[in-house]
This record gives structure tokens, sequence and C-alpha cells, in this order.
């Protein structure tokens, strides 16, 4: 008689039973990194909101105009810029300010790029060939000069700071999109939905797109400073966010005037921006590896 020999079989992941948004989740809060970073943005995000509220001051009121830039103390804990205004209250509203013009701006490039890159991409052929010509076009086209001339030509407005910055960072979020939608249209269940009669809209909608979700959320969270970069270097210029008010790039350049007399009024609104963008760019890195399909636990 022969004797079968019973293997033992391997336990399955404790992981297996999660849903692939609850893995992406586990997998984002195994990155210490990329939570801390989102633990800094929800809590900058936070004091941005409620700060100007909670202030004594108002953005652009002077307590102490007659002394002028005054160190970090009780009454000012973080001092006071060269006009006398509280430079934590100011530092929150620039904040507010910076992460709206960030988000809103974002807002517009993921919609211009989405659009774009889907439709060359499912277009193929000439049209892809023809649309991906003008987005090359485009790419040699000097950006920071482009927006600067919007920004002179149609006057100095938040809503156009949103449109300009947003018009001109959507290349990238086109040519992302157009390489997800040109690798998923070629397989098997984009061919079954086909001949079960879908639409090339519905087609899109319901199944392409959704499955490049996760390179489009990554690469929007790596937009997102991008943009605040752009934003701090128009508002440097002074051509962006006007005075009275205030933007983390308005603050750093005003700052830039009086480092030496006053060094606090550089070192707080920088550390606050970089911290900022280094948030964002740990938490799109975390991102990026959470939603990577090709890794398993």
């Amino acid at each position: 008689m022969t004797r079968e020999t019973s293997h033992p079989i391997a336990p399955a992941s404790p992981r297996a039973h999660l849903s692939p948004g609850r893995l992406a989740w586990e997998r984002l809060k195994a990155n210490r990194m990329a939570m801390a970073g989102l633990v800094f943005l929800i809590l900058f995000s936070s004091a941005c909101v409620v700060g100007p509220w909670l202030s004594p001051y108002a953005f652009h009121e002077q307590p102490r105009i007659a002394e002028g830039a005054v160190p970090p103390g009780a009454e000012h804990w973080l001092g006071t810029d060269h006009r006398g205004r509280d430079l934590a209250t100011r530092l929150f509203y620039g904040g507010r300010i910076s992460l709206l013009v960030g988000l809103l701006a974002t807002a517009v490039s993921l919609t211009i790029g989405v659009l774009y890159g889907a439709v060359s991409g499912f277009a193929g052929g000439k049209t892809d060939s023809l649309m991906m010509r003008a987005v090359d076009i485009l790419y040699a086209l000097p950006f920071t000069v482009f927006v600067i001339l919007l920004m002179v030509f149609f006057g100095r407005s938040l809503i156009l700071l949103f449109l300009a910055i947003g018009a001109v960072e959507w290349l990238t979020m086109a040519r992302i999109v157009r390489g997800q939608i040109l690798s998923l249209k070629a397989m098997a269940f984009v061919e079954a939905a086909r001949t079960l009669g879908q639409r090339p809209g519905r087609l899109l909608s319901r199944h392409l797109l959704p499955n490049a979700a996760g390179a489009i959320i990554v690469y929007t969270t790596l937009t997102i400073p991008n943009v605040m970069l752009l934003e701090a270097f128009v508002s440097f210029l002074g051509l962006g966010v006007q005075p009275p008010m205030s933007s983390l790039g308005l603050l750093i350049n005003d700052g830039a005037t009086s480092m030496e007399a006053a060094p606090w009024l550089l070192l707080v609104p920088g550390l606050a921006f970089a911290m900022t963008l280094f948030s964002f760019n740990f938490l799109g890195d975390g991102l990026r590896d959470a939603l990577d399909p090709r890794i398993r636990d």
C-alpha cells in the first residue's frame, strides 16, 4: 500500500477578508511618514479654519503699530510683523488662503486633466495623437510667465488666481489619465462590457475611470503642493494675494525683507509652508504604495 503524504495548508493572510478600500487604509496606517503628514495636515487645516475666529485680533488689525515688529511673547505668541499685526492670526489666515488656492486650483486642473486624458486615451488613433501633440506644445510654454501675464492683464482676484493656476497644472494629470485608460481599455472586462453593448460614455464612467481612480488620487495629493508653491512664487513677486490679505507666500515675502531685524517673520511662515509641502508629499507617497495593486500582504 502506498502511504499518502499530507501537506499542511498554508494559513490565510489575516488581511485576506478585507475589502480593497480597507486594505489600502491598513497599508496607509502602517506608513508612519504618511500618517504623520496626514495628522499635521488635519491639525494645520483645523487651526487655519478656526484660528482667525478665535483670535482676539483681526488679520488686518494693528494693535502694536507704534512698536512695529515685536518678538514672540505672552500677548502675541508668534510676535507681530513690522506693521504691528499679530503674526499668529495672519499665519492661520494666510494658511487658509494658501490651502484654498491649492485645493480649488487642483480641482480645476483635475477636472480638465481627467476629462482631456480620458477622451484622448479612449479615442486613440489620430485623435489621441493630435490631442497629445497639443499637450506637448503647451508643455513648452513657460507656465509661470503665463500665470503672471494672466494676473497682469485680467486683474488680481482670488477667483482668477484659482483659474489661472489650475489652467496650467492639468497637463501631467492628462498624461497620467491617458496612460491609465490606454492600459485598461485593452483588458478583458472592457471587451466584455463592449460585447454587452455598453456605450462609450458609460464605459468610461462605470469601468475605466473608477479603475484609474488610484493613480488620479495619488497625483492629486502631489499636485496640491505644486499649486501652493506656484501661488507662493506669484505672491512673492507681488502678483498674487494682495495686502492686507495674506497667504503663506506673501508672509514669506514680507519676512524676507526684514529677516535680519525680525527673523521670526521669515522662520514661522517658512517652517509652516515647508511642513505643509512635506506633509502632502509624504501622504502622496503613502497613498501611492497603499493603492498599488501589485502589493500583496
